[in-house]
């Protein structure tokens, strides 16, 4: 099992929370970005530098994360693509991607963005604080555990 972070957006508690993990539990993290991140010292944890190109990094974890892998990211089209081949998907925020909420997810983004695209103003997503790291170091938890059994 490996942990790849879509990391150019992720939040800098959600990085913390995964390298503290990863090297406690000595499981392999690959952080992907398109900029230079600091992160922790760790045998376990690296880091790959893709091109600045929309969707670089969505592009490389979906082409190497494989069944059994956990992958954080809140880009629901790559969550799109990996739960279908048994990839745990968990968003900063803590939502774990399924194959019952996928679907209504995709669904959901596509129609935000019709409207963005028409000039519709929809409001981002709420800060991310306290709470919100917490759902997520909870998720991610249950994860590891899961798939650690």
């Amino acid at each position: 099992m490996k942990i790849w972070v879509d990391a150019d957006a992720c939040p800098v508690a959600v990085k913390d929370i995964i390298s503290r993990a990863a090297h406690r539990k000595t499981i392999e993290t690959i952080f992907v970005a398109n900029k230079i991140l600091p992160l922790m010292m760790s045998p376990y944890i690296s880091f790959v530098q893709v091109d600045t190109t929309p969707d670089a990094a969505d592009q490389y974890i979906g082409e190497h994360a494989i069944e059994g892998d956990l992958v954080v990211t809140q880009d629901i089209p790559l969550a799109h693509i990996l739960v279908p081949m048994n990839v745990v998907v968990l968003s900063p925020r803590g939502l774990v991607f399924t194959p019952d909420n996928i679907g209504e997810r995709i669904a959901v983004r596509n129609l935000m963005q019709d409207l963005r695209d028409t000039g519709e103003t929809t409001g981002g997503p709420k800060p991310f604080g306290d709470k919100e790291r917490r759902e997520f170091a909870s998720a991610f938890d249950r994860a590891l555990t899961k798939l650690r059994i």
